[in-house]
């Protein structure tokens, strides 16, 4: 009989709405989806989860869970491996990686809920707390409402740096930075322009926010347009970090980000790039290149490997997941002087799904 065999795997989906229209340079929303997927195993559930779309709860309970069920669950590496080689034909990158992710997550978590201990035992610890930045700022937003997230982030939680949203209306975004870097002092100001921009726009963009201090433009192009990012790294003003990543599926993605190089900061996200397995690989490739990392939104999901992860920078504190992680999830983190630390009381990712409150929001 296989060790502690991985018995059920199940996915669903719930819709949260959004408290206010949100926008950003290339896109408008007012709901985001989580799915969430459960993995039992002798007695023991794991729970991981990615924010994308709810075709994922059936892709993942029709075509992958069959290529884990039966496995033992301690063994992480041969299970992942299986499910890559699965999708080959699909299309690795996207939808599947992201169905890969939530599976992997769970996966952690419960083999570190079947040891008994905080995932963060599991991985080791580089640091024993993980620095948050506050990231909003939508473009949808009025003025007024921009500087009260932006100052309610270094006020509140104590941010050492804030993330606003620009590239919807260009000629409007020196006014809003400017708005922005009043709300917040001296704090960190970064824009993020989620690939709105050619090149060269982006460069003239760049230098008219340069007088606000801007230290950080995140995707000032697409992620794809590895020349555009290596213009805007080589060109760009003086002490303004050109980061991008966000959109990493795999291990070629982050290399070919990395090896030019065409970046400052390499971002990572856990419910992306192959789950805890995948973010371990992409912090080791940076480890091994000299460039920071930072990890991209869902910080509950993000904790316990951010602190294993050895050069970690900080952990977006994005409002959507941060909203969504506290209405459904019991023990996800609060930031205590700009930052946050796992609970070590608690075993796994350290949460428990909140089964009631979330029913309401299930559409799979």
């Amino acid at each position: 009989m296989t060790e502690a065999a991985i018995a059920r795997i199940a996915a669903r989906a719930f819709e949260i709405p959004t408290d206010a229209p949100e926008a950003d340079g290339t896109l408008a929303w007012d709901k985001t989806t989580l799915v969430l997927v459960e993995i039992d195993a002798d007695g023991n559930s794991g729970l991981g989860y990615t924010y994308a779309d709810s075709a994922l709860a059936p892709f993942i309970d029709g075509t992958l869970a069959p290529i884990v069920s039966g496995r033992s669950a301690f063994d992480i590496p041969g299970a992942i491996a299986a499910l890559w080689r699965g999708v080959r034909n699909l299309g690795r990158p996207g939808l599947a990686a992201m169905a890969i992710s939530a599976i992997d997550l769970a996966l952690w978590d419960l083999k570190a809920k079947l040891l008994g201990v905080p995932l963060t035992r599991l991985l080791g610890c580089v640091r024993q707390e993980i620095a948050v930045y506050g990231s909003g700022g939508f473009t949808s937003y009025s003025d007024d409402k921009l500087e009260d997230q932006l100052a309610g982030w270094v006020e509140r939680e104590g941010c050492r740096w804030v993330k606003m949203k620009i590239g919807s209306d260009p000629e409007r975004d020196p006014t809003r930075v400017q708005r922005a870097r009043h709300a917040i002092g001296n704090r960190g100001l970064f824009v993020d322009a989620n690939g709105a921009f050619t090149a060269k726009r982006a460069l003239d963009i760049a230098q008219r926010l340069s007088e606000y201090d801007v230290a950080w433009f995140e995707e000032p192009v697409s992620s794809d347009d590895i020349d555009g990012l290596d213009l805007m790294r080589e060109h760009g003003p003086a002490g303004m970090e050109i980061a991008a990543g966000e959109y990493g599926y795999t291990l070629d993605d982050f290399r070919r980000l990395i090896t030019r190089p065409s970046i400052d900061v390499l971002q990572a996200d856990v419910t992306r790039c192959g789950g805890i397995s995948g973010l371990l690989q992409a912090a080791a490739l940076a480890d091994a290149h000299h460039i920071d990392l930072s990890a991209h939104c869902a910080p509950a999901a993000h904790l316990h490997v951010a602190c294993a992860s050895p050069r970690l920078r900080h952990q977006e504190w994005f409002h959507d997941h941060v909203r969504i992680e506290r209405l459904l999830f019991d023990g996800a983190p609060v930031p205590h002087g700009g930052m946050i630390a796992p609970d070590l009381s608690r075993p796994g990712l350290g949460l428990a799904f909140k089964e009631r409150d979330a029913e309401s929001y299930r559409v799979r």
